[in-house]
């Protein structure tokens, strides 16, 4: 499943509003609070750059690196742990930043490590939603778009670690087992 240009499914001026409507939801939400944003590597990593950078308060960032895919495009539903947080969050407010939200299993799992940790609170913000998909009851308390099943490309989400440079958010063609799972 390759193509040279991914079909746009957003465009990279929808998201670039969509995010700062966001960032000023976060700024409203959490003034007076200690913030510490924690980005889903490898995919989120475009996003929370540009939401943070538009967050007017103090905060903190830090990275977590998980997989549950490889090189295919359905999960395995096994969350692995690569890469966990480096600050410290007993106490703090943290917004977990995701690209996309398909099954939910994997920010299922990596909500529940975060809340054992004892901050005040941990809240969900993802780019994009794909409430088909769903195996899990989560709430995403910030939400960029909800997007059909389909295996989406571009703006930090890959296919095989390509296209994630993409400033747009683009469908790739159909092929089997392409529907995309986290």
């Amino acid at each position: 499943m390759q193509q040279d240009k991914p079909e746009t499914l957003l465009s990279r001026e929808e998201i670039g509003v969509r995010t700062a409507r966001m960032a000023e939801e976060i700024t409203e939400d959490y003034r007076g609070r200690d913030l510490v944003m924690i980005g889903v590597l490898k995919g989120a990593f475009v996003f929370l750059a540009d939401l943070s950078r538009q967050v007017e308060l103090p905060l903190e960032i830090d990275f977590v690196a998980v997989s549950s895919y490889g090189e295919d495009t359905r999960s395995s539903g096994v969350v692995k742990i690569i890469k966990d947080i480096d600050l410290e969050i007993a106490g703090k407010d943290v917004l977990l930043v995701e690209d996309i939200v398909d099954t939910g299993l994997t920010l299922k799992y990596l909500a529940g490590m975060l809340r054992d940790r004892g901050p005040a609170s941990v809240e969900i913000c993802a780019l994009l939603n794909k409430p088909d998909a769903r195996k899990v009851d989560i709430e995403i308390k910030y939400c960029g778009f909800d997007v059909p099943p389909k295996f989406v490309v571009g703006y930090g989400l890959d296919y095989a670690e390509r296209y994630r440079q993409l400033p747009y958010v683009g469908v790739l063609e159909e092929t089997e087992g392409s529907e995309g799972t986290d």
